[in-house]
């Protein structure tokens, strides 16, 4: 069973009085100190039903400025949060930079009681504690500070809880309280192998015994002052860490050109007008009417351009998106991040804009941005693009999980082929605007970009979200080639739906 210090399990109302204030403006001081670091702070409040959890939520929101506190209790997904993949409505509630979050259950609430009411097996639970575990370690990585609180009561405690009848305690009870309590011995159990697994050196657990309320709260602000005051002595971003297992990485910077995948690409193919108006049109036509399926069938698709300046990404949006509803379809163009984002993971902006079951979500350039420009142009460390690699398949794998297509396009184009489109966006008044002197500026890096985009495939081309290099140097095929690919692939999920229905 659970194991909880032996020591100070109960205080007196006095003892707490005294000490409570002190650590009440040990806590506010520590806030100061995070609102003023690039760091976060999550704090998990888990535990046995009738422990006072809320209590403890609720003292929380007293000791720290609640300005910057958010409190998020996840017990009841939205038809919104059914129709995205399960990790969405964590990322959406993520705190910026410098502020708090308040998890009033977590991340490990519903796999704990789908296992306890049998919903899914041992296997699948422990699959979904290492997405979780994951999604700890990235956020970690990037700076959070996660502090994962368990609060105990024994089974005789819980019992003589459920008695009680004072107004107030009943009133603030969760409704589903009775419930576990019937499944006391099967909750505990499975809690336990939830905190085991989950429980590392960089996200530990703090199980408190909470049969005396004085204990439990002082116990717990204690600990918050700890963890603070051991993440915040140091002015780093980010836990002091070597990160896991990173690629091995052919082309660093300022090695000459090697041959790469985007050189097997054949950059002659082309297509006549005549047959390109006859393919593209029957292609659009079969993309509405997919489209129009998945949207009926509850499926959704994420598709990523990416590509050279000048690539011809933007035109292919066009003909793709001209054959599906405008209901049905959002295109996110990916460029600076905002302030907002900034305060955030880099993948926090893209999460957001997961599309719900039946809808299509287009980005314009997107993740993959930390792998290419900003590891080239030095945007992020090392550390930070060479993690991202896991962090980028683990994010597609959620989509993935979800029953989300996955379709990465990269259009290549010569570098000829570039400084001819970039020269007669120069004379064209329409297309001046497209062509910024950072755009001739990157193209004194092209073999920097060759190597980047090569370890990108090399790490990130899966089995299910596959890279699709499309020879871009002829607009006209390259379009025709997008929309088949995307048609095939939509054609394929709905086929396998079929298949498993029947």
């Amino acid at each position: 069973m659970f194991e909880v210090a032996e020591v100070g399990r109960s205080i007196s109302r006095t003892v707490y009085k005294n000490l409570e204030p002190d650590l009440h403006f040990r806590l506010l001081s520590l806030q100061q100190k995070l609102r003023d670091s690039s760091r976060s702070l999550i704090i998990i409040v888990s535990g046995v039903e009738g422990a006072g959890k809320g209590a403890v939520v609720d003292r929380l929101n007293y000791w720290f400025d609640s300005r910057d506190v958010r409190t998020h209790a996840f017990w009841d997904e939205t038809d919104e949060e059914r129709e995205r993949p399960r990790f969405w409505r964590f990322w959406r509630s993520l705190p910026a930079r410098g502020t708090v979050s308040v998890m009033f259950t977590s991340w490990y609430s519903q796999p704990i009681t789908d296992r306890v009411f049998g919903k899914i097996d041992d296997s699948e639970f422990e699959s979904q504690l290492e997405q979780v575990e994951d999604l700890e370690h990235t956020l970690i990585q990037d700076g959070t500070i996660i502090v994962k609180f368990w609060y105990h009561l024994s089974k005789t405690e819980q019992a003589s809880r459920l008695e009680a009848d004072a107004p107030i305690s009943q009133f603030k009870q969760s409704p589903f309280v009775g419930q576990y309590a019937r499944l006391y011995d099967h909750f505990t159990t499975v809690s336990e192998m939830a905190i085991r697994q989950s429980d590392s050196g960089i996200s530990p657990w703090h199980i408190i015994e909470a049969t005396d309320h004085y204990y439990r709260n002082l116990t717990t602000a204690q600990i918050l002052v700890n963890v603070l005051e051991e993440n915040l002595e140091s002015s780093a971003t980010s836990p002091v860490e070597a990160p896991r297992a990173p690629p091995r990485i052919a082309g660093q910077l300022g090695q000459k050109a090697q041959r790469t995948v985007l050189d097997t690409l054949d950059l002659s193919r082309a297509l006549s007008r005549m047959d390109y108006e006859s393919q593209l049109a029957a292609a659009q036509k079969r993309l509405h009417t997919l489209a129009w399926q998945m949207y009926h069938q509850h499926r959704n698709a994420v598709l990523v351009f990416e590509g050279w300046d000048a690539a011809g990404k933007g035109s292919a949006i066009r003909r793709l998106t001209a054959a599906v509803d405008a209901r049905l379809y959002r295109v996110i163009p990916v460029g600076k991040p905002t302030d907002e984002e900034l305060a955030h993971h880099y993948l926090w902006r893209f999460w957001r804009h997961v599309p719900r079951s039946g809808f299509l979500t287009i980005y314009d350039r997107s993740w993959y941005g930390r792998v290419l420009v900003e590891r080239v142009e030095g945007l992020a460390d090392r550390d930070a693009w060479l993690r991202s690699y896991r962090e980028i398949n683990s994010f597609e794998e959620h989509l993935l999980d979800h029953g989300t297509a996955v379709l990465k396009f990269w259009i290549h184009v010569s570098q000829e082929e570039q400084q001819r489109r970039f020269k007669a966006r120069e004379k064209d008044p329409r297309k001046q605007h497209k062509l910024t002197a950072e755009d001739w500026r990157n193209r004194e890096k092209w073999h920097h970009y060759k190597l980047a985009v090569n370890d990108m495939v090399a790490h990130t081309s899966t089995a299910q979200a596959p890279w699709l290099l499309v020879a871009g140097n002829d607009k006209k095929y390259a379009r025709v080639t997008i929309i088949n690919s995307v048609c095939d692939r939509l054609a394929q999920l709905l086929q396998t739906d079929t298949e498993d229905s029947s």
